[in-house]
């Protein structure tokens, strides 16, 4: 018997820290216990403990003046040691600005804002330099678009290849748009989108009855909504610039009021339109 005591107190000096833990606090290996639990003579193992006593304060572990009678007989049942964690608040208590802070301290916070910073750096790049969403604000491009449509602006072909007649642009106003609306008229600072009919070195002209030619050619525009009630040109169009119309061609302001577009001013072609449901569909530029 001696022998299976002394096996199951060495077992029990092996176990991890973890198992020797009262009421969540780890009780170190190397601490004494200075209760009258011993090993008696011949090996004999014998615990005394007076279960009247309770602790009422004092000693550095159990309470008590640790004279050796004062040992706790449950020690997991006195809830007198206050843990760091006790000392913490939940996360519910806490106000929102703890919340807040407590989040960006967590792991998942860490990862999180890891996460939200990559896709708003992509999000970014994509709306700079790639493509970017528009809406039509005005009947000026009607039948092509209605108000309301919202559609892709695509902005790196314009870098590698020169426009082409009929493609739809959106782009920031010339001077002179700007001085026919007013400097300070929010509609100056506004992108416009139009249709390009003329490009550098194209002699154009709206002849009586509304119909458009292009270097003497008729050109046949299925997208208008009607024909021009308006005669323009014969002028050409210089280089660098482009003449653009809206397919509205009686409720636009375009290039037959304002003149020509510097082809810098271009922001990126109307490649898809993706919004409302009902309408989706591309522009025809591909």
């Amino acid at each position: 018997m001696a022998s299976v005591m002394r096996v199951l107190c060495l077992a029990a000096a092996l176990l991890p820290s973890s198992v020797l833990a009262f009421n969540s606090r780890v009780v170190p290996r190397h601490t004494q216990f200075r209760g009258s639990s011993s090993f008696g003579r011949g090996g004999k193992f014998s615990t005394r403990h007076d279960v009247t006593k309770r602790r009422t304060g004092g000693g550095p572990l159990f309470g008590g003046n640790n004279d050796g009678d004062n040992i706790d007989p449950n020690p997991g049942g006195l809830n007198q040691w206050s843990d760091d964690d006790d000392n913490k608040k939940s996360f519910k208590d806490m106000s929102f600005f703890e919340q807040i802070q407590e989040w960006f301290a967590s792991d998942e916070g860490k990862e999180d804002v890891k996460t939200y910073t990559v896709s708003l750096s992509v999000a970014l790049l994509l709306r700079l330099l790639i493509i970017e969403p528009r809406y039509i604000p005005s009947l000026s491009m009607y039948p092509t678009f209605e108000v309301g449509d919202q559609l892709a602006v695509e902005k790196v072909t314009k870098r590698i290849r020169p426009f082409n007649r009929n493609e739809v642009v959106v782009f920031n106003p010339p001077e002179r748009f700007r001085e026919l609306v007013g400097e300070s008229s929010r509609k100056s600072k506004e992108a416009l989108i139009k249709r390009i009919v003329a490009v550098e070195g194209d002699t154009v002209e709206v002849k009586m009855g509304g119909k458009l030619f292009v270097n003497g050619v008729q050109q046949d525009e299925p997208f208008t909504a009607e024909d021009a009630e308006y005669e323009f040109g014969p002028v050409i169009v210089p280089p660098g610039d482009v003449l653009v119309l809206g397919d509205n061609r009686n409720h636009s302001l375009d290039g037959h009021i304002w003149g020509f577009l510097p082809a810098e001013n271009v922001i990126g072609r109307a490649v898809f339109v993706y919004w409302p449901p009902w309408r989706v569909g591309n522009t025809g530029m591909f």
